[in-house]
C-alpha cells in the first residue's frame, strides 16, 4: 500500500470536488481498492501503487482542465475516467502523460491547447499516418476519427510537407442531390462539412483559416468535386465514408497524386446508403488488405471521449445488432 497527498493550488477546490463532494465521490468508487480523502484543498490517497499513481494524474489533469475551461463538468470528469479506464484495459501507456516525449502530440490550437492522441485507437492512426500513405481509420461516433486526422492534415501544412489539404464528404447521402436546398453552392453543401469546418477552427484563427480557404491551400468539398481531378502535394481526407458507393470509393482513391497522404473515416454501423446499396468502406477492407502502404486502423467503444453515455449507447447497440443476428 502507498499514501500520496495532491494539492489543489489553482482553483477553488469545489471545482475539483465537485458540489457536496460529488465528483470525488465518482472517482473514489472508480477505485474501489483505494481510499480518498479531501479536506479543504488537501486530497489525501492511499491504495495500490498503479492506483495512486492514477489517481494523482487524474486529479492533475481535472485541475488542469478547469484552470483551462475556468469550470469543471460531470461530463469532464467523465471524459478523464472513462480515458483512463480505457488505457488500463488496453495495457496501453497513459494518455495523461507528457505526449510531447512519447509522441502522441500532434500539434497546438490557436490557443496554444495541446492536440493529442489520447486513446489506444488515436495513437494507432498517427502511427499508421506515418507509416502509410493512405489509411483507412474505421470506428463509431465519438472516437476522434475526424479530429485526429484534420490534426495530422494541418500540422503536415503548418510543416510545409504538403501544399495544401482537401477535405471531402459525401452530401446527403451517396447520390449527393444538393439541388432541392435553398441558396448558393456553399450555402447548400455547408451544412454537411461543418464537421469539418468546426475541426479547423479549432486549430486554426479565424482569419487566417479564411486566407486558407480563399488561396484554395485548405479545400472543404463534397465528394462529387473530387472527379476528374489528381491531388498532388495534398493530405486528402474523406470523411463520413461509409456513405461512399463502391464506384465513389473507387473514384476517390484514384484521385491520389505525388507526395499525397490520404485518411479516409468511417462508421460502418451508420450508412445513410440507400437500401441495398453496398457501402464502399465495407468492400474495401477485403479489396485492399494485403497491399503495402495502406493501413486499416480499428477503433472501438474503449476509444470514445464524448460524453460518457456515447460509450453505453454503443455498446447496447452492438448487443442488439448481434442478438439480432444470431436470431436471423
Amino acid at each position: 500500500m502507498r499514501e500520496e497527498t495532491y494539492q489543489i493550488d489553482n482553483v477553488e477546490p469545489v471545482l475539483i470536488l465537485g458540489f457536496q463532494d460529488q465528483h470525488l465521490k465518482k472517482i473514489d468508487a472508480a477505485y474501489p481498492d483505494s481510499k480518498i480523502t479531501a479536506r479543504g484543498s488537501t486530497i489525501k490517497i492511499s491504495g495500490p501503487d498503479k492506483d495512486c499513481k492514477e489517481l494523482l494524474e487524474i486529479f492533475n489533469e481535472l485541475e488542469r482542465m478547469a484552470v483551462h475551461n475556468e469550470d469543471l463538468t460531470e461530463s469532464d470528469l467523465e471524459t478523464v475516467l472513462a480515458l483512463k479506464h480505457s488505457d488500463r484495459k488496453t495495457e496501453k501507456p497513459n494518455p495523461l502523460h507528457d505526449t510531447r516525449v512519447t509522441g502522441d502530440f500532434i500539434l497546438n490550437t490557436h490557443t496554444g491547447e495541446a492536440i493529442t492522441a489520447k486513446t489506444p485507437g488515436q495513437k494507432k492512426i498517427l502511427k499508421a499516418a506515418a507509416a502509410n500513405d493512405i489509411v483507412f481509420t474505421i470506428g463509431p461516433a465519438g472516437t476522434g476519427k475526424t479530429y485526429t486526422s484534420v490534426a495530422l492534415a494541418v500540422k503536415a501544412l503548418k510543416e510545409r510537407k504538403v501544399k495544401k489539404i482537401v477535405l471531402a464528404r459525401p452530401a446527403v447521402e451517396a447520390g449527393e442531390t444538393l439541388g432541392f436546398l435553398p441558396g448558393d453552392l456553399r450555402e447548400k453543401i455547408d451544412p454537411y462539412l461543418r464537421p469539418l469546418y468546426d475541426a479547423l477552427e479549432d486549430m486554426i484563427e479565424y482569419d487566417r483559416l479564411e486566407m486558407h480557404l480563399a488561396k484554395n491551400s485548405i479545400e472543404i468539398a463534397p465528394l462529387a468535386y473530387m472527379r476528374g481531378r489528381t491531388l498532388n502535394n495534398a493530405f486528402v481526407i474523406l470523411d463520413e465514408a461509409q456513405n461512399t458507393t463502391n464506384m465513389q470509393m473507387k473514384m476517390f482513391l484514384t484521385r491520389i497524386g505525388f507526395n499525397s497522404k490520404a485518411i479516409i473515416t468511417g462508421d460502418i454501423t451508420q450508412t445513410d446508403l440507400p437500401h441495398k446499396q453496398k457501402s464502399g468502406l465495407i468492400s474495401i477492407q477485403k479489396i485492399l488488405k494485403d497491399i503495402d502502404g495502406i493501413s486499416f486502423v480499428y477503433l472501438d467503444e474503449n476509444d470514445v471521449v464524448r460524453h460518457k453515455l456515447v460509450r453505453d449507447i454503443i455498446e447496447a447497440y452492438d448487443k442488439y445488432e448481434n442478438k439480432k443476428n444470431k436470431k436471423s
